[in-house]
């Protein structure tokens, strides 16, 4: 059972970490451009803090046992926490479904969804087992409330 706390607060701290991370570059930068701008700003914030992480990590998906392509997730951090970044003015059900996609893809148990696009930054922990459905209750409308 403490192996479990352990781990828990680890995920805790660094996720911690990477939002502080986030909302530093959304406090510098603001809203309006595009992924890749926010990804290279994470960058140069994550090197800051001292997080290990591979950026546009690939993946290979299966289906029935069979290779049927690769996708990659904007950051794998400390090689157990997924991040998925957007740019854009509200999250949909596909977000936080592809979020969930990527960690049960990776084997891992968390992740976060992080929204550049508002005036204020958006968050969302993602946990592998949330279920699918738990999309509906997503408020995608609100710019201006971040998720929790």
């Amino acid at each position: 059972m403490s192996h479990l706390i352990e781990e828990l607060t680890l995920d805790s701290e660094l996720t911690y970490k990477i939002i502080g991370c986030a909302m530093s570059v959304h406090r510098a930068l603001g809203n309006g451009f595009q992924e890749v701008i926010y990804q290279r700003a994470l960058v140069v914030e994550f090197d800051a803090v001292g997080l290990n992480f591979l950026r546009e990590k690939e993946i290979d998906i299966f289906y029935k046992g069979f290779n049927i392509g690769t996708r990659r997730v904007d950051f794998l951090v400390e090689d157990r926490i997924i991040v998925e970044i957007k740019a854009t003015t509200h999250l949909e059900p596909a977000h936080m479904a592809q979020a969930i996609n990527y960690i049960e893809a990776f084997g891992f148990k968390i992740g976060l969804l992080l929204n550049f696009g508002c005036t204020s930054l958006q968050y969302k922990r993602v946990f592998k087992s949330i279920t699918k459905s738990v999309n509906k209750n997503m408020n995608h409308n609100d710019c201006h409330k971040t998720i929790f």
